[in-house]
């Protein structure tokens, strides 16, 4: 039997690696548009996301809270089911980013603890209010982003409907640097919240702390790794998100960013973990409605839904029959 210290450095240490990955997965969520419309440079864009993911990490605990007590109680959850819900999660992530495919590092976390869970100690150990408040926020927020994003992109075209697309876009290329960095703080008072829970989850089963909260030194070491993370970039998803679902022009950008965040620090302000992959794809779809429907390439789109669909229960496959191997090894 390994000790409890141990099992809990590992699940430390592999929430810090999820969250590493997840910076660099989803850099393309806060900065994607600033670089397909040239209104950052790809250096200083990472730079500014780099650093505003890290406050953004730091700036509260609500989503860590709910991701640690919401799902199962935190207290029935042994080591081992932590630690192969990260490895199904950090694989899938990886897969995803090798072939480009901007999927939900949120639905890849959550479905790797469901089925370690389920397979460790069954179903009735969820909760299955909060389980479904969770699945609900996740799959409703694209939906706010989509229509969020149409709406603000027709207001933008009936204001500038009589100054020139240069001048608009002049304006509008400043402008982006500010949405870039509203996208990424929002980006990481969601994320890296994340991993947050999952290690404070980790240290209250094993009795290092008394109450569930979230440790200083467990946010300012997420934070890190997540902005660590986003500084190394993830330019196959950047690429992607940046021009391969709409041709984006500045103020079509920053619609898009302004969308998402909106949509995303609303429900880190109320605890909800969302996908900001999800939110930000589904801004930009929406913001090209608004210009036409043909102007979105929908055969893309429908390829990162499906993606979306099936991470919970593929995520949730892996976990489980990690769990059941790792059992017997433990």
């Amino acid at each position: 039997m390994l000790s409890t210290l141990l099992l809990v450095s590992v699940v430390v240490v592999l929430a810090l690696v999820f969250d590493f990955i997840n910076g660099f997965h989803d850099t393309a969520n806060a900065i994607a548009t600033s670089i397909s419309t040239r209104a950052l440079s790809p250096r200083n864009a990472i730079i500014m996301a780099a650093c505003l993911n890290f406050l953004g990490a730091i700036s509260g605990t609500a989503v860590a809270k709910t991701i640690g007590k919401d799902i199962v109680n935190p207290a029935l959850v042994t080591q081992p089911v932590i630690i192969t819900a990260l490895l199904a999660a950090i694989v899938w992530n990886l897969l995803t980013w090798y072939y480009g495919i901007p999927s939900s590092s949120s639905h890849a976390l959550i479905g790797g603890l469901i089925g370690a869970v389920l397979v460790s100690n069954g179903f009735t150990v969820l909760k299955i209010a909060g389980l479904l408040k969770i699945i609900t926020g996740l799959f409703l927020s694209p939906l706010f982003g989509l229509c969020i994003g149409f709406v603000i992109m027709n207001i933008f075209y009936s204001i500038f409907a009589l100054m020139s697309p240069s001048k608009v876009n002049h304006y509008f290329r400043k402008l982006q640097m500010f949405s870039a960095a509203l996208s990424a703080f929002s980006h990481g008072s969601n994320d890296a919240q994340k991993s947050m829970g999952i290690i404070s989850m980790a240290l209250f089963s094993a009795g290092y702390i008394t109450d569930f909260h979230v440790p200083i030194w467990v946010m300012l070491a997420c934070a890190l790794a997540m902005g660590l993370g986003t500084s190394s970039g993830g330019w196959k998803i950047i690429r992607t998100m940046g021009g391969k679902i709409f041709k984006l022009e500045p103020i079509n950008g920053f619609a898009a960013d302004l969308s998402s965040s909106l949509v995303i620090y609303t429900a880190s302000h109320f605890g909800a973990p969302v996908s900001t992959t999800h939110v930000v794809s589904s801004s930009i779809m929406g913001v090209g409605s608004a210009k036409r429907l043909s102007a979105v390439k929908w055969s893309l789109a429908q390829q990162i839904v499906m993606a979306w669909i099936i991470t919970i229960p593929i995520t949730a496959c892996i976990s489980g029959c990690l769990y059941y191997f790792l059992a017997h090894i433990i």
